[in-house]
């Protein structure tokens, strides 16, 4: 357990500090930059930044379940998600770096309080750990729709991209009630919801 850990530990390090990169092509890769004014770029980079700071989360929520998953299966479907949020991650980054943006301060935070909480998700057994998979995959793909929905309309490129993360955080929660998982009580998809939309508000600016 001390192994793993310390594994965890580089996982987060390499995470929130090392670049990510993907294995498969960028979804904006056939999407011509278009010219967008200083605001909307301000704009485009802060609600990438929220987008990168969910998979920065993701991450974490998936390596804390995988960690106390008790069924391999589990286990390997939470590391194939986690491997497709690494893609994520490479995504944003570049486009955040590409509007003249950068990545949020706390990711930190944001990163050990999720790895947190995965870990106490994976602990209460599988049923209700896949089920903290998917609710977490809704909640991410309604934020990324809300945010298709802001962004400025020339920014094709930072379209694109959310439009290739909602496809996949769909297939993540379909994946996750497959194999088992257990629809969330009220009070805890509120409790969800709650804090991230505390996330997402000081993600913004910082």
């Amino acid at each position: 357990m001390i192994d793993q850990l310390i594994i965890e530990f580089d996982k987060g390090l390499r995470t929130i500090f090392a670049p990510a990169r993907s294995v498969r092509q960028h979804p904006d890769g056939n999407c011509a930059e278009t010219t967008l004014s200083e605001s909307e770029k301000h704009h485009s980079a802060a609600l990438m930044r929220i987008n990168h700071s969910g998979e920065v989360c993701a991450q974490a929520l998936y390596n804390g379940q995988a960690l106390t998953a008790r069924n391999p299966a589990t286990e390997a479907a939470l590391r194939q998600a986690s491997q497709e949020e690494t893609e994520h991650l490479a995504w944003c980054e570049k486009r955040i770096r590409e509007l003249g943006g950068r990545k949020s301060l706390l990711d930190p935070v944001w990163y050990a309080g999720s790895f947190t909480l995965g870990a106490l998700a994976g602990a209460l057994g599988d049923k209700w750990n896949l089920g903290f998979l998917a609710e977490t995959e809704h909640q991410v793909g309604k934020h990324i729709e809300n945010h298709l929905s802001r962004l400025p309309a020339g920014d094709e490129k930072s379209r694109a991209i959310l439009q290739q993360m909602k496809e996949d955080e769909a297939r993540h929660a379909t994946t996750a009630l497959d194999h088992g998982g257990a629809a969330l009580p009220a009070p805890v998809r509120i409790a969800m919801q709650l804090a991230s939309k505390v996330m997402t508000h000081t993600t913004y600016r910082l």
